[in-house]
Protein backbone atom coordinates (compact mmCIF):
# COMPACT_ATOMS: atom_id res chain seq x y z
CA UNK A 1 0.00 0.00 0.00
CA UNK A 2 1.36 3.41 -0.97
CA UNK A 3 1.06 5.92 1.86
CA UNK A 4 1.29 9.45 0.38
CA UNK A 5 3.79 12.01 1.55
CA UNK A 6 2.35 14.56 3.94
CA UNK A 7 1.31 17.97 2.69
CA UNK A 8 4.39 20.14 3.41
CA UNK A 9 4.34 23.58 4.99
CA UNK A 10 3.66 26.16 2.29
CA UNK A 11 2.67 23.32 -0.04
CA UNK A 12 0.00 23.49 -2.72
CA UNK A 13 -3.54 22.18 -2.32
CA UNK A 14 -5.54 21.34 -5.43
CA UNK A 15 -9.34 21.62 -5.31
CA UNK A 16 -11.52 19.52 -7.61
CA UNK A 17 -15.23 18.94 -8.16
CA UNK A 18 -15.70 15.34 -9.34
CA UNK A 19 -19.11 15.43 -7.67
CA UNK A 20 -21.05 18.63 -6.85
CA UNK A 21 -19.24 21.91 -7.28
CA UNK A 22 -19.30 25.07 -5.19
CA UNK A 23 -21.37 27.16 -7.56
CA UNK A 24 -24.10 28.39 -5.22
CA UNK A 25 -24.44 29.38 -1.59
CA UNK A 26 -23.88 28.24 1.06
CA UNK A 27 -21.27 26.08 -0.67
CA UNK A 28 -19.58 28.83 -2.68
CA UNK A 29 -19.10 31.22 0.22
CA UNK A 30 -17.94 28.40 2.49
CA UNK A 31 -15.39 27.24 -0.07
CA UNK A 32 -14.12 30.76 -0.81
CA UNK A 33 -13.60 31.34 2.90
CA UNK A 34 -11.86 27.97 3.23
CA UNK A 35 -9.52 29.01 0.43
CA UNK A 36 -8.73 32.19 2.36
CA UNK A 37 -8.07 30.14 5.50
CA UNK A 38 -5.59 27.88 3.69
CA UNK A 39 -3.82 30.82 2.07
CA UNK A 40 -3.61 32.70 5.36
CA UNK A 41 -1.93 29.62 6.84
CA UNK A 42 0.75 29.83 4.16
CA UNK A 43 -0.51 27.29 1.66
CA UNK A 44 -0.84 27.87 -2.04
CA UNK A 45 -4.06 26.75 -3.70
CA UNK A 46 -5.09 25.88 -7.24
CA UNK A 47 -8.70 25.43 -8.31
CA UNK A 48 -9.92 22.97 -10.90
CA UNK A 49 -11.97 24.07 -13.93
CA UNK A 50 -15.21 22.51 -12.61
CA UNK A 51 -15.21 23.83 -9.05
CA UNK A 52 -17.62 26.71 -9.69
CA UNK A 53 -19.80 24.88 -12.22
CA UNK A 54 -23.27 23.38 -11.80
CA UNK A 55 -24.25 22.33 -15.31
CA UNK A 56 -23.78 18.59 -14.77
CA UNK A 57 -26.41 16.09 -13.61
CA UNK A 58 -25.70 15.23 -9.97
CA UNK A 59 -22.10 16.45 -10.50
CA UNK A 60 -20.47 19.77 -11.37
CA UNK A 61 -20.02 19.21 -15.11
CA UNK A 62 -20.15 16.35 -17.61
CA UNK A 63 -18.66 13.01 -16.52
CA UNK A 64 -15.98 13.43 -19.20
CA UNK A 65 -14.92 16.81 -17.80
CA UNK A 66 -15.08 15.65 -14.18
CA UNK A 67 -13.10 12.49 -14.89
CA UNK A 68 -10.41 14.44 -16.72
CA UNK A 69 -10.18 17.05 -13.95
CA UNK A 70 -9.76 14.34 -11.33
CA UNK A 71 -7.07 12.53 -13.32
CA UNK A 72 -5.23 15.74 -14.21
CA UNK A 73 -5.11 17.06 -10.66
CA UNK A 74 -4.13 13.77 -9.08
CA UNK A 75 -1.29 13.20 -11.54
CA UNK A 76 -0.15 16.84 -11.69
CA UNK A 77 3.22 17.77 -10.15
CA UNK A 78 1.80 21.26 -9.49
CA UNK A 79 -0.07 20.33 -6.31
CA UNK A 80 0.86 18.29 -3.22
CA UNK A 81 -2.59 17.14 -2.10
CA UNK A 82 -6.11 17.16 -3.54
CA UNK A 83 -9.34 17.95 -1.68
CA UNK A 84 -12.79 17.57 -3.18
CA UNK A 85 -15.09 20.58 -2.81
CA UNK A 86 -18.20 18.51 -2.17
CA UNK A 87 -20.24 15.35 -2.32
CA UNK A 88 -23.10 14.78 -4.72
CA UNK A 89 -24.99 12.08 -6.55
CA UNK A 90 -23.43 10.66 -9.72
CA UNK A 91 -19.65 10.69 -9.34
CA UNK A 92 -19.82 7.04 -10.40
CA UNK A 93 -20.31 8.23 -13.98
CA UNK A 94 -16.83 9.84 -13.89
CA UNK A 95 -15.13 6.49 -13.35
CA UNK A 96 -14.95 5.27 -16.98
CA UNK A 97 -13.07 8.50 -17.80
CA UNK A 98 -10.63 8.44 -14.86
CA UNK A 99 -7.26 7.09 -15.98
CA UNK A 100 -6.55 4.75 -13.07
CA UNK A 101 -3.37 3.48 -14.71
CA UNK A 102 -1.99 7.04 -14.78
CA UNK A 103 -3.08 7.54 -11.18
CA UNK A 104 -1.28 4.37 -10.15
CA UNK A 105 1.91 5.46 -11.94
CA UNK A 106 1.86 8.97 -10.48
CA UNK A 107 3.55 9.76 -7.14
CA UNK A 108 1.08 9.09 -4.33
CA UNK A 109 -0.60 12.14 -2.80
CA UNK A 110 -3.40 12.55 -0.31
CA UNK A 111 -6.92 12.79 -1.71
CA UNK A 112 -9.61 13.77 0.77
CA UNK A 113 -13.40 13.81 0.56
CA UNK A 114 -16.40 11.80 1.72
CA UNK A 115 -19.90 10.75 0.66
CA UNK A 116 -19.96 10.53 -3.17
CA UNK A 117 -16.16 10.79 -3.08
CA UNK A 118 -16.22 7.16 -1.93
CA UNK A 119 -16.01 6.52 -5.67
CA UNK A 120 -12.36 7.61 -5.44
CA UNK A 121 -11.37 7.14 -1.78
CA UNK A 122 -12.40 3.47 -2.10
CA UNK A 123 -10.95 2.83 -5.55
CA UNK A 124 -7.60 4.46 -4.82
CA UNK A 125 -6.68 1.67 -2.37
CA UNK A 126 -8.51 -1.19 -4.10
CA UNK A 127 -7.45 -0.40 -7.68
CA UNK A 128 -4.26 1.66 -7.24
CA UNK A 129 -2.93 0.34 -3.91
CA UNK A 130 -2.82 3.95 -2.69
CA UNK A 131 -4.25 5.23 0.59
CA UNK A 132 -6.76 8.10 0.73
CA UNK A 133 -8.61 10.00 3.47
CA UNK A 134 -12.32 9.62 4.05
CA UNK A 135 -12.76 13.05 5.56
CA UNK A 136 -14.30 16.50 5.18
CA UNK A 137 -14.65 18.25 1.83
CA UNK A 138 -13.06 21.64 1.29
CA UNK A 139 -16.09 23.73 2.28
CA UNK A 140 -15.94 22.42 5.85
CA UNK A 141 -12.71 24.38 6.32
CA UNK A 142 -14.72 27.56 5.84
CA UNK A 143 -16.78 27.20 9.03
CA UNK A 144 -16.13 29.63 11.87
CA UNK A 145 -14.85 28.40 14.22
CA UNK A 146 -13.41 25.15 12.89
CA UNK A 147 -14.62 22.03 14.65
CA UNK A 148 -11.94 19.78 16.14
CA UNK A 149 -12.82 17.04 13.64
CA UNK A 150 -11.92 19.34 10.73
CA UNK A 151 -8.65 20.27 12.42
CA UNK A 152 -8.02 16.55 12.94
CA UNK A 153 -8.41 15.83 9.23
CA UNK A 154 -5.92 18.51 8.26
CA UNK A 155 -3.53 17.33 10.98
CA UNK A 156 -3.64 13.90 9.38
CA UNK A 157 -2.69 14.96 5.84
CA UNK A 158 0.02 17.29 7.17
CA UNK A 159 1.54 14.59 9.38
CA UNK A 160 0.83 16.37 12.64
CA UNK A 161 -1.42 13.70 14.13
CA UNK A 162 -2.19 10.02 13.64
CA UNK A 163 -4.44 9.25 16.64
CA UNK A 164 -8.07 10.33 16.68
CA UNK A 165 -10.82 9.98 19.27
CA UNK A 166 -14.56 10.10 19.03
CA UNK A 167 -16.29 13.35 19.95
CA UNK A 168 -18.71 14.12 22.78
CA UNK A 169 -21.51 15.75 20.75
CA UNK A 170 -22.97 15.43 17.25
CA UNK A 171 -25.18 17.47 14.95
CA UNK A 172 -28.79 16.42 14.44
CA UNK A 173 -29.93 19.56 12.65
CA UNK A 174 -27.46 21.81 10.84
CA UNK A 175 -27.76 25.61 10.81
CA UNK A 176 -25.66 26.28 7.72
CA UNK A 177 -27.70 28.12 5.09
CA UNK A 178 -27.44 30.60 2.22
CA UNK A 179 -27.72 33.38 4.77
CA UNK A 180 -25.23 31.76 7.16
CA UNK A 181 -22.73 29.85 5.01
CA UNK A 182 -19.97 29.83 7.62
CA UNK A 183 -22.00 28.32 10.46
CA UNK A 184 -20.11 25.67 12.45
CA UNK A 185 -21.54 22.26 13.27
CA UNK A 186 -24.58 22.57 15.51
CA UNK A 187 -23.55 19.85 17.95
CA UNK A 188 -26.39 19.32 20.41
CA UNK A 189 -26.74 15.54 20.81
CA UNK A 190 -24.66 13.37 23.13
CA UNK A 191 -22.69 10.58 21.49
CA UNK A 192 -23.60 7.08 22.65
CA UNK A 193 -21.87 4.46 20.50
CA UNK A 194 -23.13 0.90 20.68
CA UNK A 195 -20.69 -2.00 20.79
CA UNK A 196 -21.61 -5.56 19.83
CA UNK A 197 -19.39 -8.63 20.33
CA UNK A 198 -16.45 -6.58 21.55
CA UNK A 199 -14.54 -7.34 24.71
CA UNK A 200 -12.86 -3.94 24.56
CA UNK A 201 -9.50 -5.27 23.45
CA UNK A 202 -7.52 -3.51 20.70
CA UNK A 203 -8.45 -4.32 17.10
CA UNK A 204 -5.71 -4.09 14.48
CA UNK A 205 -6.39 -4.24 10.75
CA UNK A 206 -6.41 -2.51 7.41
CA UNK A 207 -9.22 0.01 6.96
CA UNK A 208 -11.45 0.12 3.90
CA UNK A 209 -14.98 1.38 3.29
CA UNK A 210 -16.98 4.57 2.83
CA UNK A 211 -20.55 5.50 2.00
CA UNK A 212 -22.69 2.38 1.64
CA UNK A 213 -24.86 4.06 -0.99
CA UNK A 214 -21.82 4.27 -3.30
CA UNK A 215 -20.21 0.96 -2.36
CA UNK A 216 -23.24 -1.14 -3.23
CA UNK A 217 -23.40 0.69 -6.55
CA UNK A 218 -19.81 -0.35 -7.33
CA UNK A 219 -20.39 -3.96 -6.35
CA UNK A 220 -20.15 -6.28 -9.35
CA UNK A 221 -18.91 -3.63 -11.78
CA UNK A 222 -15.56 -3.70 -13.58
CA UNK A 223 -14.28 -1.39 -10.82
CA UNK A 224 -14.99 -3.95 -8.11
CA UNK A 225 -11.76 -5.40 -6.69
CA UNK A 226 -12.90 -5.50 -3.06
CA UNK A 227 -12.60 -9.28 -2.72
CA UNK A 228 -9.10 -9.21 -4.24
CA UNK A 229 -8.13 -6.42 -1.83
CA UNK A 230 -9.29 -8.45 1.17
CA UNK A 231 -7.35 -11.47 -0.05
CA UNK A 232 -4.20 -9.46 -0.68
CA UNK A 233 -4.22 -8.06 2.85
CA UNK A 234 -5.59 -11.12 4.63
CA UNK A 235 -2.59 -11.18 6.99
CA UNK A 236 -3.51 -7.71 8.29
CA UNK A 237 -7.22 -8.44 8.41
CA UNK A 238 -9.81 -5.94 7.24
CA UNK A 239 -11.62 -3.31 9.30
CA UNK A 240 -14.65 -2.12 7.35
CA UNK A 241 -15.92 1.41 8.03
CA UNK A 242 -19.40 2.03 6.66
CA UNK A 243 -22.05 4.75 6.82
CA UNK A 244 -25.26 5.49 4.94
CA UNK A 245 -26.75 8.64 3.45
CA UNK A 246 -29.97 8.18 1.46
CA UNK A 247 -30.65 4.55 2.41
CA UNK A 248 -33.51 3.65 4.74
CA UNK A 249 -33.08 0.79 7.20
CA UNK A 250 -34.28 -1.83 4.72
CA UNK A 251 -31.94 -0.45 2.05
CA UNK A 252 -29.05 -0.64 4.51
CA UNK A 253 -29.81 -4.28 5.22
CA UNK A 254 -30.17 -5.14 1.54
CA UNK A 255 -26.90 -3.38 0.71
CA UNK A 256 -24.99 -5.23 3.43
CA UNK A 257 -26.48 -8.52 2.27
CA UNK A 258 -25.30 -7.82 -1.30
CA UNK A 259 -21.74 -6.98 -0.24
CA UNK A 260 -21.63 -10.05 1.99
CA UNK A 261 -22.81 -12.34 -0.81
CA UNK A 262 -20.25 -10.78 -3.18
CA UNK A 263 -17.49 -11.87 -0.83
CA UNK A 264 -16.43 -8.39 0.21
CA UNK A 265 -16.26 -9.20 3.92
CA UNK A 266 -13.77 -12.05 3.82
CA UNK A 267 -10.94 -11.74 6.37
CA UNK A 268 -12.89 -9.11 8.31
CA UNK A 269 -11.65 -8.15 11.79
CA UNK A 270 -14.37 -5.63 12.71
CA UNK A 271 -17.09 -3.35 11.38
CA UNK A 272 -17.16 0.36 12.25
CA UNK A 273 -20.60 1.78 11.48
CA UNK A 274 -21.28 5.52 11.38
CA UNK A 275 -24.51 7.19 12.41
CA UNK A 276 -26.94 6.84 9.48
CA UNK A 277 -28.86 9.86 8.23
CA UNK A 278 -32.03 7.88 9.12
CA UNK A 279 -30.89 7.84 12.77
CA UNK A 280 -33.79 6.56 14.89
CA UNK A 281 -35.85 5.18 11.99
CA UNK A 282 -37.86 2.01 12.54
CA UNK A 283 -39.86 0.29 9.79
CA UNK A 284 -41.82 -2.91 10.43
CA UNK A 285 -39.70 -3.59 13.50
CA UNK A 286 -36.37 -3.06 11.72
CA UNK A 287 -34.15 -0.30 13.11
CA UNK A 288 -30.64 0.92 12.27
CA UNK A 289 -29.07 -1.62 14.62
CA UNK A 290 -30.89 -4.78 13.56
CA UNK A 291 -30.42 -3.72 9.93
CA UNK A 292 -26.68 -4.10 10.55
CA UNK A 293 -26.43 -6.93 13.06
CA UNK A 294 -28.98 -9.07 11.22
CA UNK A 295 -26.47 -9.42 8.38
CA UNK A 296 -23.06 -8.92 9.97
CA UNK A 297 -23.38 -10.89 13.22
CA UNK A 298 -22.56 -14.14 11.43
CA UNK A 299 -18.93 -13.00 11.06
CA UNK A 300 -18.49 -13.12 14.86
CA UNK A 301 -16.37 -9.98 14.97
CA UNK A 302 -16.87 -6.69 16.83
CA UNK A 303 -19.56 -4.39 15.40
CA UNK A 304 -19.21 -0.80 16.60
CA UNK A 305 -22.20 1.40 15.74
CA UNK A 306 -23.23 5.07 15.93
CA UNK A 307 -19.63 6.16 15.49
CA UNK A 308 -18.36 9.56 14.34
CA UNK A 309 -18.13 8.53 10.70
CA UNK A 310 -20.09 10.01 7.83
CA UNK A 311 -22.94 12.38 7.16
CA UNK A 312 -24.03 13.36 10.67
CA UNK A 313 -21.01 15.37 11.85
CA UNK A 314 -18.55 15.48 13.38
CA UNK A 315 -16.57 12.68 11.77
CA UNK A 316 -13.15 11.25 12.52
CA UNK A 317 -10.86 11.17 9.49
CA UNK A 318 -10.27 7.60 8.29
CA UNK A 319 -7.27 6.44 6.25
CA UNK A 320 -8.88 4.30 3.57
CA UNK A 321 -6.35 1.58 2.75
CA UNK A 322 -4.18 2.25 5.78
CA UNK A 323 -3.51 0.10 8.84
CA UNK A 324 -4.48 1.10 12.33
CA UNK A 325 -5.63 0.01 15.76
CA UNK A 326 -9.02 0.66 17.32
CA UNK A 327 -9.03 0.91 21.10
CA UNK A 328 -11.72 1.55 23.67
CA UNK A 329 -11.38 4.82 25.58
CA UNK A 330 -13.91 4.57 28.38
CA UNK A 331 -17.40 3.06 28.12
CA UNK A 332 -18.59 5.15 25.15
CA UNK A 333 -15.59 6.31 23.18
CA UNK A 334 -13.09 4.80 20.79
CA UNK A 335 -9.79 5.98 19.41
CA UNK A 336 -8.02 5.00 16.19
CA UNK A 337 -4.25 5.06 15.79
CA UNK A 338 -3.15 4.92 12.16
CA UNK A 339 0.24 3.67 11.03
CA UNK A 340 1.51 6.33 8.64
Amino acid sequence: MRIPKFLPENGTIGFVAPSYGAATDPYKSAFLHADEVFRAAGYRTVTGPNVFRSDGIGISASPEECGRELTDFYTSPLNDAVISVGGGELMCEDLPVVDFDAVKRAPAKWYMGYSDNTNFTFLLPTLCDTAAVYGPCAGAFGMVPLHQSVNDAFALITGKRSVFQGYDLWEKEGLKSEENPLEPYNVTEESHPRFESWDGGPIFGRFIGGCLDCLVNLCGTRFDRAKDFAEKYREDGIIWFLEACDLNVFSIRRALWELKEAGWFSHVKAFLIGRPVVMGQSIMGLDQYSAVTGILSEFNVPILMDLDIGHLPPAMPIVSGGCGTVTKEGPERISIRFQL
